[in-house]
């Protein structure tokens, strides 16, 4: 079982976040998810840093999804919200939303799909601390 662990971060929309339009430019939404993800791994115990360098444990995005709902805007602070939504043995997906603090309203979600992957994009499986992590049980 997944823990229901979820990490709440919050950004302030800089102007070089805006588009001629003044509003969020749409990549900014899928670097906020990587926010979200790595404050989330870090609540969960452990820097994605470390599981690169003492564990040879990578996670490489190979599929993103966002659906855009409203608009962000120049000086907004918005949370997003991560959670991890699913993982197996050399995989993990992740959900996202990103809401305007103000007035809570849903302004974009999606989600990430990673391989777990060595240092030479060999796939491997997730080391059973990253497992006990992840279902708050004791690793064996």
């Amino acid at each position: 079982m997944i823990s229901s662990t979820q990490n709440e971060t919050t950004i302030r929309v800089r102007y070089a976040d805006t588009d001629q339009m003044g509003v969020v430019y749409h990549s900014n939404f899928v670097v906020w998810f990587e926010v979200g993800r790595v404050e989330l791994l870090r609540q969960f115990g452990f820097r994605y840093r470390d599981m690169e360098q003492h564990d040879n444990c990578h996670i490489p995005v190979v599929d993103l999804h966002v659906r855009y709902k409203l608009p962000a805007y120049y000086d907004d602070e918005v949370i997003v919200r991560t959670r991890l939504k699913d993982f197996r043995k050399s995989l993990l997906i992740f959900h996202y939303e990103v809401v305007r603090s103000e007035d809570g309203a849903l302004l974009a979600e999606g989600e990430t799909t990673h391989f777990i992957v060595d240092e030479n994009f060999k796939r491997r499986t997730l080391p059973s601390k990253y497992v006990a992590a992840f279902t708050g049980s004791s690793a064996e």
